[in-house]
């Protein structure tokens, strides 16, 4: 993922900041608490293609 992209994006449904995950290939928003997928180099940065974080990933990303 290049820096620059991930700087111009944010969480679509926040508008607050994302955390990429390399290992899992997805933008993280903490604060909507959904990870986006990156498919094929492109972030899909819709809701409804969005999974919602569990209370461990939460914790995990606070560390």
């Amino acid at each position: 993922m290049d820096k620059r992209l991930l700087d111009l994006l944010v969480c679509p449904v926040t508008k607050g900041p994302l955390i990429y995950d390399k290992a899992r290939q997805e933008l993280i928003s903490k604060s909507a608490r959904l990870a986006y997928p990156i498919r094929d180099d492109i972030p899909i940065m819709l809701e409804d293609e969005a999974r919602e974080l569990t209370d461990e990933e939460i914790e995990q990303l606070a560390k």
